[in-house]
């Protein structure tokens, strides 16, 4: 299992949101490794001069790029759900069964999901 994160995650963090803070903190100490879209961290990431808490964040996240063939497999997945946020797909494509989603959109998230036939947990933030 894994936990993936999407923007909405990566900005309650930056904001220093104390639920989100103590999410991540359980799942790092139960071992689940955190994943996080490349797509995700440039949709977020601005000044890190002044976002030292995001960076110290994802020091600790695998942040996962967007592969050769992965344009095709989202642009189908979005076909399939009828949706249209890249990023968002990314992070759908990257989770599997047993996996957790934090996000601030869990409805297009699900959607994803569930376009995927992958039951994700998905965790508002």
């Amino acid at each position: 299992m894994k936990a993936v994160l999407d923007a909405g995650a990566l900005v309650a963090v930056d904001r220093r949101d104390r639920v989100v803070g103590a999410q991540l903190r359980v799942l790092q100490q139960q071992g689940t490794p955190l994943r996080v879209s490349a797509a995700v961290v440039g949709q977020v990431w601005r000044d890190g001069r002044k976002q030292a808490n995001l960076a110290r964040v994802l020091a600790g996240v695998g942040i996962e790029p967007l592969g050769k063939d992965d344009g095709k497999r989202i642009g189908e997945l979005l076909g399939r759900a009828g949706s249209a946020d890249v990023v968002d797909a990314h992070v759908a494509l990257l989770a599997a069964p047993a996996d957790v989603v934090l996000t601030s959109d869990p409805g297009d998230i699900r959607a994803l999901l569930r376009a995927r036939g992958v039951p994700a947990r998905v965790q508002p933030v």
